[in-house]
């Protein structure tokens, strides 16, 4: 049956992050905690379900995840149509997320960005300028991590070709991220 397949198939890429990528997520969370202690800011940017994600990851953060918390400071670059627009309108999409970097990012602050491809162009500018500017950079990225794996700091990289598992391993993961900042707080 089509269901159970698909839930094996899934099964195997949560074991891979299990197995492989655990360690990863909580050096991440523990560098978003310190971040948000030292007063920064959690950034997150993707492309179409990955910019979904890491609107739902910033809103985590803003709001709540699970228990009652001050708010903590987080924004997702792909939420802003005007800006979006204006900058890929004016510029190039290449930058809709650098740009928005050189006006936001700070020292310290910790930049995320999403891919399951590890290709996207905007992404790859955009770490590469927050790294210039002293943010730490980490991604959520599928596949072999392509071009985005060798130029963050933290590369986390769900081995999978199936975007929709990759997706999936992705909120996974930046739940339990979630989970342990609300923890430390």
């Amino acid at each position: 049956m089509f269901v159970q397949q698909q839930a094996d198939q899934l099964i195997q890429a949560i074991s891979y992050v299990k197995e492989n990528l655990a360690a990863s997520v909580e050096e991440l969370a523990a560098k978003v905690t310190e971040a948000f202690k030292k007063g920064n800011k959690v950034i997150l940017m993707g492309n179409g379900g990955s910019a979904a994600d890491a609107q739902h990851i910033a809103a985590e953060f803003v709001g709540r995840f699970k228990k009652e918390r001050p708010s903590l400071p987080a924004l997702a670059l792909n939420t802003n149509s005007s800006t979006l627009t204006a900058i890929g309108n004016d510029y190039s999409y290449d930058v809709v997320f650098s740009r928005q970097i050189d006006g936001f990012a700070k020292e310290g602050d910790v930049v995320i960005g999403i891919s399951t491809s590890g290709n996207s162009k905007n992404i790859y500018l955009a770490l590469g300028l927050a790294k210039r500017k002293g943010c730490f950079t980490a991604a959520f990225l599928g596949k072999d991590g392509g071009i985005l794996k060798g130029m963050c700091d933290l590369p986390l990289v769900v081995a999978c070709n199936d975007t929709p598992h990759i997706q999936a391993c992705h909120i996974f993961m930046a739940h339990c991220m979630c989970d342990l900042v609300d923890q430390a707080f």
